[in-house]
């Protein structure tokens, strides 16, 4: 193992590149303490050709968003037959997509918010859109762009004359957005790592200072707490982790991923969102719930490489 050569891919185009870099700097680090050949490419002005004369033994992604998360650098690798870490093409491209996987955990009957969909063709008769929103699901709600992670391009709406302001900022990202009826409660995440066999990590309770866990919240320092272990009662952990490895494996993860969570009121869990790339800066989730379980961040990275290799 020792002896492979590793090829870190950071950085990229999206809107989360200057976290992907930060993300990627402390697997490079890691890899390099743990004795690896390793080799950190940010790849936003970069090509096939200079993965091609780096010849790498494997990759490990830690790229955020789109051109990195959504599947195409997977299927670029794919082509060059070089094994990565993560899941594949397809699961990449599902995930990303809050849209396609909020119909996904429809059919597999996976408690999640009530929602709407709408194309940029239907921001077109802004009367309509906002009766649309509020005869379907009422108030607040939360508006999202179909395929940002971090938070970004996500906004709260608690009163109608929000809602257009709200979906410019999406549409201007995306030509899908997504409308979730709001659920107030506790938001909490679950970590798994793990191919065939996935364990699910201890789960994370976020509080954040912010309205809600936005971008400003997840990269600040003092914005936010990770509270493990989460405070909620043992059924409800339970059910949580059970979903959670049912999102997992409905949606052919590999590696790990984090799904996010929100617990109303009456203590029903929903799921929000996937992430198959999570973040991996000294403020990331994912290291916090690898470093309850036992993993210290440098044996993390190793098990996620380990897991790249195993087919």
């Amino acid at each position: 193992m020792k002896s492979l050569k590793v090829v870190v891919l950071m950085g990229g185009r999206s809107e989360e590149r200057e976290v992907s870099l930060r993300s990627g700097k402390a697997v490079y680090e890691a890899l390099l303490s743990k004795g690896y050949d390793a080799v950190a490419l940010d790849i936003k002005d970069t090509n096939i050709f200079k993965l091609q004369e780096i010849k790498p033994d494997v990759a490990f992604i830690v790229l955020h968003g789109k051109f990195g998360e959504d599947g195409t650098v997977q299927g670029m690798l794919e082509l060059l037959d070089i094994p990565y870490t993560g899941s594949g093409v397809a699961s990449s491209a599902i995930c990303i997509d809050k849209v396609i996987s909020k119909k996904l955990y429809v059919y597999e009957k996976i408690p999640t918010a009530d929602f709407m969909i709408l194309n940029i063709k239907d921001f077109d008769n802004k009367d309509t859109i906002v009766s649309k929103i509020t005869n379907t699901l009422g108030l607040p709600v939360v508006v999202k762009a179909a395929t940002q992670g971090s938070s970004i391009g996500t906004s709260i709406v608690k009163s109608e004359d929000e809602i257009i302001k709200a979906l410019e900022s999406s549409f201007m990202l995306d030509k899908q957005v997504l409308v979730e009826k709001f659920i107030e409660g506790v938001e909490v995440t679950a970590a798994v790592i793990g191919n065939e066999n996935p364990t699910v990590l201890p789960i994370i309770e976020i509080t954040s200072e912010n309205e809600f866990f936005d971008f400003e919240s997840k990269y600040t320092p003092g914005m936010c707490d990770h509270i493990i272990p989460a405070r909620i009662d043992e059924a409800t952990e339970e059910k949580i982790k059970d979903i959670t490895e049912k999102v997992y494996t409905s949606l052919n993860c590999r590696g790990c991923s984090r799904v996010d969570f929100m617990i109303d009121k009456q203590g029903n869990p929903y799921v929000l969102e996937i992430n198959t790339i999570p973040g991996m800066t000294e403020m990331s989730l994912l290291p916090d719930a690898g470093r309850a379980a036992g993993l210290e961040f440098e044996d993390l990275v190793e098990k996620l490489l380990k897991l790249a290799l195993e087919d």
